[in-house]
């Protein structure tokens, strides 16, 4: 197969209604762009008709297409990352299939990638139009996403994006389980831009992007790019370390004065308070360790080259210049 100039990449999961809609967007998208166009789906173990669907609606489409189903329901990230390991491209982009994201973004998305200044172009929501507690509860998670993983990513996350062939390339390489795509998309670097929108109500089906899953993403997330948890911990433990000082000092001060006359409970009180906090601030230190084992395990590169120039010598020898 030829390779494409542009590929999008489209998870599939439950989204027959879509389907129909979706394909005729995406060859009207064709017919503005100014090379070939090719679509990756990936079936992602959809419990629906939408593979069979497919099957009979892309060879009528009026661009390249690949058709991939997964064996069960890996999750949307590893949809992604199977598109992204077929898609031939020199730019891919990522769409879901429910068309909430307007499929028109990859055009421009497109344009700026192929001007060469950008290597990742991002959809920014500039609003939703989703039920009131839909907006409050992502707006919520977000913002504490932003807050304790990446905090240049827009307000409203991403859910379309598209990237160059070299982004794509370090992507892959990051072979993570348990990881976030989008928060790799993020830690590989790169020249980025956003692109605004208005994300639309969902006309077909149901968003299985549930309160679990949400939870998960951000555990993985904070798990995968942080160390809030072990700083958390080791804070915990000062905190309770000085609080144990003072609290010792007024006990001492208590049983010296006469107040406390229980037999042995200065110092059980002191043994406990001690011994929690050193406990934590123990548990905070040897998780430190464990912590830059596991980012070694991850096998992330130190640094990664953008861009690399070489330029030639042109020093003048004897030869040429007594020629």
């Amino acid at each position: 197969m030829t390779p494409a100039t542009y590929s999008v990449v489209v998870p599939v999961y439950g989204n027959a209604g879509s389907i129909p809609d979706l394909v005729a967007r995406l060859g009207d998208i064709a017919l503005q762009l100014d090379s070939s166009l090719e679509v990756v789906f990936v079936v992602d173990g959809s419990p629906d008709n939408s593979f069979e669907l497919l099957e009979e609606i892309i060879p009528r489409a009026p661009f390249a297409t690949q058709l991939l189903q997964h064996s069960r329901n890996f999750g949307s990230f590893a949809a992604i990352r199977t598109g992204m390991q077929h898609a031939s491209g020199a730019f891919v982009a990522v769409m879901a299939a429910d068309l909430q994201e307007p499929p028109e973004l990859v055009i421009e998305f497109f344009r700026q990638l192929a001007s060469g200044t950008v290597d990742v172009t991002v959809g920014r929501r500039q609003s939703r139009e989703d039920p009131r507690f839909t907006r409050w509860s992502a707006s919520a998670f977000w913002s504490l996403y932003r807050n304790w993983v990446f905090p240049d990513m827009p307000q409203g996350g991403v859910d379309i994006f598209a990237c160059n062939r070299a982004v794509v390339h370090e992507i892959l390489r990051l072979e993570e389980s348990h990881s976030s795509l989008v928060g790799l998309l993020y830690w590989v670097g790169f020249r980025r831009a956003e692109v605004p929108y208005v994300r639309r109500t969902r006309e077909h089906g149901e968003s299985g992007w549930s309160f679990a899953k949400k939870r998960r993403y951000l555990l993985d997330s904070i798990f995968s790019f942080t160390d809030i948890p072990l700083s958390v911990l080791m804070s915990v433990g000062v905190v309770g370390g000085l609080f144990t000082i003072l609290a010792a000092i007024a006990v001492l001060v208590s049983f010296l004065a006469g107040a406390i006359s229980e037999p042995g409970y200065t110092p059980l009180m002191l043994v406990i308070l001690f011994s929690t906090f050193s406990l934590l601030v123990a548990l905070g230190i040897v998780g430190s360790y464990v912590w830059r084992a596991f980012e070694n395990t991850k096998r992330r590169p130190g640094a990664i080259v953008m861009t690399h120039w070489v330029s030639e010598s042109h020093l003048v020898t004897d030869d040429a210049a007594e020629a």
